[in-house]
């Protein structure tokens, strides 16, 4: 007889059940705008999950399909500690004759209708149906088996891996990047056989496992089978304690009802009324990306540290980590800065801990250690953000000290964390990253062959970090350092070529590399002088300095129309032959790239050059084009909230153009209000009652009721719970913001 398990294909409604309604205007709480499966098919390199988690949770589940299109599953990770990569402890339910369980466990599925809070899917092979709810460290797994077979759940390690079968627990480790991650689970239902699989038989006088797989077997008799379950990076008596801490029962809606209570108090922080109900779901979904990353990792007052391999107290301060900032650092970190400064504190705390346990400040930290890829040191930039917004929990100057001694010590070579090269000393010396001639052989040891120099990309970078410096500098009065660190904030300039308006590198000797195809050269991903974006992209990338970036064109007249070029300059070659050398260039529109982190700002430059209504109508068409409630509903690599932010800040009307100025500056909003509710129990509001489809413009604005004709407004307004109020449009209002005042946004024109 064939049993048929509603419960865990239906549970996103049953769990329903127990959530608490917030007052929203829209029909429908938060969370159930969220679809995680937006953007898990992918244009071209690594599509979006739907992670299973709490808000920045320590346990994370992902589904096991590659991506949408998937066809075969080969096991459930139990928990992925390094964001969208690497999983640990290897489960796969069995139904069937187990003297056949053998080591090929495959199967395909039926696809589930994810939630933040809950997950289910439907193993074709075993007619087995697996739902799983989460906690913060815990999860509560349910195994519906529909045949009349003998039933088993086999569970080993993806690493070096050591678990032992008590009563009817399991405990133990699995490792990842060598570290270890312990384990701890229980079962609702007793063990009718425990053995140990060995290719293609089970040793039933087994109950511990060494790099093996354990077989708990149920019997025929066994419908359905719960386990709860917890992970620890501190030790499996930690491990026991987050369970027993969290979870107390077997009672699968249970815990995702009270994990939805949790993310509708999440995303709810954020109101929003108006728009059409595919804007509402990109816009909820976004912001819950947003909360993949960074992790609280602390765990009863104690956090596991790669970065000296020990077990710390957190002295009251929880300790976070998994982040990439390269990716983070331009919206999702200035967004969590605002709704979130709190918690921002405590991670840029975490940041101060690792330099001090490694010596150097790290560039995409993990659980296991600085994965240390792209390039720049823009942590820096979190510090200067958070601090200028009003974050003040951590330690400026150790945060200073750290970046400082990384900096001078540290190699700006992409992709390798080292000692300063010959190259470093040049660019401190020279003011640029030199570049290799076409055909020449690189010298530089440590140069990634794969990612090669970025010499102009490099340079770019490190006059935004230095730039943050000189800012660090200014607010702990180290004036001799200010003086430093802004002239090399200028170091963009040495490599402007003013004839072709671009950013173009040079040999050592100061030559200009000639001749430059400034679409295609620079080989795979343009990386021996830009990176993953040709030069069209890095033409904009000075942020901290955009007025002196206009005077580089010599007018505002002549910015704009490189603007205009970029948004309609085609690739000259069919598309195939352009993605085939630039595959990380994704959502173009002329040459511009949506679809990755260094194009953000780009749309928001007209608002600083006399022309904020082609940024209102840019802005509109991008979130339209490339953000969709649908499985292709992001352009390029996610990167857990890098590309999500984007969405969120833009659908409000809004962006942060230069993390370090405490301002932003205006887009287009879609929503008819938006409110959020602020840390510090104010509440600040946008309200553009006439935003449409067709009412895209900008006619006028008042702040805090006063007529308001800048294209920016400053973070205090948000502080204080201000109104902005904006009147929308169909067309165009040429005169709004067409003087606008640089202030906040410009070091001064050299």
């Amino acid at each position: 007889m064939k049993r048929i398990w509603i419960w865990a294909l239906c549970g996103a409604v049953s769990g329903m059940a127990g959530a608490v309604t917030l007052p929203f205007q829209m029909g429908k709480d938060p969370v159930d705008y969220v679809n995680p499966k937006i953007g898990n098919i992918s244009h071209m390199l690594v599509p979006t999950f739907p992670a299973i988690q709490l808000p920045n949770g320590m346990l994370r589940f992902l589904p096991p399909n590659e991506s949408f299109l998937t066809d075969r599953i080969y096991g459930f990770s139990l928990q992925i500690p390094s964001h969208r990569h690497g999983g640990v402890m290897n489960l796969r339910p069995y139904s069937g004759d187990l003297s056949r369980i053998g080591s090929g466990w495959w199967t395909t599925y039926d696809h589930s209708d994810p939630r933040p809070y809950r997950y289910s899917v439907f193993l074709d092979n075993f007619d087995t149906t697996v739902a799983l709810a989460p906690a913060r460290r815990s999860a509560v797994m349910a195994f519906g088996f529909e045949r009349d077979e003998s039933h088993a759940l086999l569970l080993g390690g993806r690493g070096k891996a050591e678990l032992r079968v008590e009563g009817r627990s399991v405990i133990g480790f699995d490792t990842f990047e060598g570290m270890k991650v312990y384990f701890y689970a229980e079962f609702d239902a007793p063990f009718s056989q425990v053995g140990v699989s060995q290719k293609d038989k089970v040793d039933f006088s087994r109950s511990s496992a060494s790099g093996e797989t354990l077989v708990l077997a149920f019997g025929e008799t066994a419908e359905r089978v719960s386990m709860r379950y917890a992970i620890s990076y501190v030790s499996s008596e930690q491990a026991i304690k987050n369970l027993k801490g969290e979870i107390t029962h077997f009672d699968l809606e249970k815990v995702a009802a009270a994990a939805r209570k949790r993310w509708n108090a999440t995303l709810g922080q954020i109101r929003v009324s108006g728009g059409t109900e595919d804007q509402k779901a990109v816009f909820y979904t976004a912001l819950y990306r947003c909360y993949e990353r960074m992790v609280k990792v602390s765990e009863d007052g104690m956090y596991y540290s790669c970065w000296d391999g020990k077990v710390h107290a957190d002295d009251g301060v929880p300790f976070w980590t998994d982040d990439w900032t390269w990716d983070t650092y331009r919206a999702t970190h200035p967004l969590m800065t605002l709704l979130r400064p709190t918690d921002q504190g405590q991670k840029l705390s975490s940041y101060v801990r690792m330099a001090q346990q490694s010596g150097w400040m790290p560039t995409f930290p993990t659980i296991s250690q600085d994965a240390h890829c792209m390039n720049g040191q823009h942590a820096v930039s979190l510090f200067i953000d958070a601090w200028r917004k009003g974050v003040r929990t951590f330690d400026l100057t150790a945060a200073y000290e750290g970046m400082k001694k990384t900096m001078a010590e540290e190699s700006m070579i992409p992709w390798f964390r080292g000692q300063a090269t010959e190259l470093d000393r040049f660019y401190w010396e020279k003011g640029y990253f030199p570049a290799l001639k076409p055909g020449e052989k690189e010298s530089v040891p440590q140069v990634n062959r794969g990612e090669r120099r970025q010499s102009v990309a490099v340079t770019l970078a490190a006059a935004y970090d230095t730039w943050c410096m000189a800012q660090l500098a200014t607010e702990l009065g180290r004036t001799d350092d200010v003086a430093t660190y802004l002239n090399h904030a200028y170091d963009y300039r040495n490599l402007w070529k003013k004839d072709t308006q671009f950013f173009h590198p040079k040999d050592a000797e100061g030559k200009w590399i000639e001749p430059l195809d400034y679409k295609y050269g620079g080989g795979q991903g343009a990386r021996d002088y830009y990176d993953e974006n040709n030069a069209w992209t890095y033409i904009w990338d000075v942020p901290h300095n955009i007025a002196d970036l206009i005077a580089c064109f010599g007018s505002p007249a002549a910015f704009n129309a490189k603007l205009d070029q970029l948004f309609n300059e085609g690739p000259g070659r069919a598309r195939w032959e352009f993605y085939n050398v630039l595959p990380d260039s994704t959502g173009t529109v002329g040459m511009f790239v949506m679809g990755n982190e260094p194009s953000f700002h780009i749309p928001y430059l007209y608002n600083f050059s006399g022309e904020p209504w082609k940024t209102q109508k840019r802005v509109r068409m991008l979130l339209e084009a490339w953000f969709r409630n649908d499985l292709m509903g992001i352009c390029g690599d996610e990167d857990g909230g890098g590309m999500s932010a984007f969405a969120v800040f833009s659908s409000m009307g809004f962006y942060p153009v230069t993390p370090g100025v405490p301002a932003y500056t205006f887009g287009s909003p879609i929503f008819k209000e938006i409110s959020i509710a602020l840390e510090n129990g104010k509440t600040f509001v946008v309200k553009a009652p006439r935003a449409s489809a067709e009412n895209k413009y900008i006619q006028s604005v008042t702040v805090n009721g006063e007529p308001w004709d800048k294209t920016w407004f400053s973070h205090d307004v948000v502080l204080n719970g201000g109104t902005v109020e904006i009147k929308m449009g169909n067309r165009p209002n040429r005169s709004w913001g067409a003087d606008p005042s640089m202030a906040p946004f410009s070091q001064g024109v050299k």
